[in-house]
Order: C-alpha cells, then structure tokens, then sequence
C-alpha cells in the first residue's frame, strides 16, 4: 500500500508539500499540486482519514441533526449546509429528531459518539436548559431555526412574529375582517410565534381572536386538509385563512376546491415558509419568505468561522422575514 512518503518522492517534493495538497492547508502553486495529484494517481494512494484525524485532532466531519428527512422544507437547508462544508472539503453526518425529545436526544450523543468536530442542530423539543448545558461542552455547537436566550450568539433564526404578522396583516389590510387561522403544533416555538404575530394583526385593527376559527395543524398537507373540513363543520363565517405554513395551506385550498370553493373569489389564503411548489399552483400563493437555505448556509459558516477559522466566511444570526405578494388573497371591495 502506497504511503505519503512514496507520494513525495515520486512527486519530486516534501512531505509537508504533499500533506498541504491533501488537506488542503497552505498554498501549493498549480503545477506542484498537479504534481502531487498525478502521483497520488499512479500510485493509488488514498489519505487515511483515521490517521489525518489523529495527527489534526480533527475528523473533518460536522454532526447536523434535523427534525425531518422528508418534505420541501428540511431537504433545502440540509443541501445548504452539506455544499457549504463541502466546498471546504468537510463532510457531513446527519440524524434525525422526529419532533421528540428522547429521539433528538439520543441524535445528539450519536453524533458527539462519532467525534464530529462540530455539531449544526436543528431541535424541536429539546429544553432550553437541555441546549445552554450542550454548548457549554467541548464540541462546538450552533442551533438553526430556533433561538435561545443566553446562548444567542449560536443561533440562526427567523424572526417568526413578525412573519406572522405579515401574513395576517396582508388579509386585513385586504379588507378581510373574519379570518381563520390553522396553526402548527403549538408545543413548537416557532408555531406559537407566528400565531402570536396573527393575533398582534388582528389586534391592530381591533378585531378580536375568535377561537372558533382557529384550528391547530401539524404543518403536514394532511394536516390543512383535515383543519379546513374542521373550520368549515363549525359553520362559523369566514372570509380568509391565514396558515401557519405552505404545506397546510396546500392541503386546505385542496379541500376547498372538492367542495367547490373557489380560491381567492370564496376563500383568500397565505401561507408562510416561501417553499417552492405553492409557486406553481392556481392560484399561485402568496406566502411569507423563510429562509431556510441561507440559515442553512449561515450555521456551515459559523462552523467554518469558528471551528475551522475561516475568517473569510459572513454570518449573521436573525432572519427578517418578507411577505411574497401573489394571487391567493381578493380584496374584499372588489368581490
């Protein structure tokens, strides 16, 4: 089996030249690192991982844990994340939390198990206190998509109060003064917050939140399927729904159509999360931009930053959400 030492003599260069080439540390001009990899080529060589781990105290490998591996909303931002570490020749290992606290848990020490370097998560149900004890431990670690207090400055988030009141802001300012809302699960943060940016909406214009109007999803289509049947058996009057996300309005404006309701003329919807297909659908669907992808990419970065000292990487904490205007939401006059 081929060694680096063999790699530097065939390539006419020193060991250090040949480890910079493989780590990808320092400069090496083009024509020696050319070198370096024509010999690495007819020699067969291939760096042992273990051993680069060993001699660097680092496995070049970065713990992502995520809430879900299916759907149009994780799958954009774990893409993010893999490129951005990628491009700086670090690899990601991913586990997912299914939305409970044992499972995220038992995510979390996999991960650390397997020596990651860093570790990006994405916890639904974990405490607070459960997150402040893991950041003070010895593997780096930034949260994505949720925001902790004392520990701010690891985590990537989206202001979702406000995304909230964008939304229900939108209808009202449309004229709309009976107004639905089928929100998320509410044991998750982010859910509670964007039905807290609703009622702030509504407050506003002095409307009141009617709970019977009000239906709690599970941001599945399924679940916006199942929440707009609900609303519409309580027989209570409504002119527009505000959903807690893309995928739940999917399902409800599906609903609404079996039953011969037309969209925007009967019923105006908005969404919230910006993700791509409610883009493609008639009508096309107004929403509330998410975004995931660059929370994603920011949370690499600050491994980057901070792990791997790349200083040349940007990074920001908080997301201001922005309102994507389309055809789903009639103004009230016109109709």
């Amino acid at each position: 089996m081929a060694t680096i030492y063999d790699v530097s003599i065939l390539a006419g260069v020193s060991l250090a030249t040949v480890s910079r080439v493989v780590n990808n540390t320092g400069k090496v001009s083009e024509k020696t690192c050319q070198k370096v990899h024509d010999a690495m080529a007819q020699l067969g060589y291939r760096p042992n991982s273990i051993a680069q781990s060993l001699a660097s105290n680092r496995s070049n490998s970065v713990g992502v844990l995520v809430s879900q591996l299916d759907g149009p909303f994780y799958g954009p931002m774990m893409r993010e994340v893999e490129s951005a570490l990628r491009s700086a020749n670090k690899h990601v290992i991913i586990a997912a939390g299914h939305s409970d606290a044992a499972q995220e848990k038992d995510a979390v020490e996999f991960l650390l198990s397997r020596g990651c370097d860093a570790l990006i998560v994405d916890a639904e149900i974990l405490s607070n206190e459960y997150l402040q004890e893991l950041c003070r431990g010895s593997t780096p670690v930034v949260l994505i998509n949720r925001h902790v207090d004392g520990i701010e400055d690891r985590c990537v988030h989206l202001n979702n109060l406000q995304g909230g009141l964008l939304a229900s802001r939108h209808v009202v300012e449309h004229g709309h003064k009976q107004i639905a809302y089928i929100s998320g699960p509410l044991f998750k943060l982010d859910a509670r917050e964007r039905l807290e940016g609703h009622k702030q909406a509504l407050a506003e214009q002095g409307l009141s939140f009617d709970d019977s109007l009000f239906f709690e999803g599970d941001f599945t289509e399924e679940g916006g399927y199942e929440g707009m049947a609900a609303l519409l058996e309580r027989g209570s009057s409504f002119s527009a729904v505000v959903c807690a996300n893309d995928q739940m309005a999917s399902g409800a404006i599906a609903l609404c159509l079996e039953r011969g309701l037309r969209v925007p003329q009967d019923i105006s919807f908005v969404g919230f999360d910006n993700i791509p297909f409610p883009r493609y659908i008639s009508p096309k669907l107004t929403t509330v931009c998410n975004p995931i992808q660059d929370m994603g990419r920011m949370a690499a970065n600050w491994v980057l930053k901070e792990v791997y000292d790349n200083r040349e990487v940007s990074f920001s904490h908080r997301f201001e959400p922005e309102l994507v205007v389309r055809e789903s939401v009639q103004r009230l006059e016109t109709r």
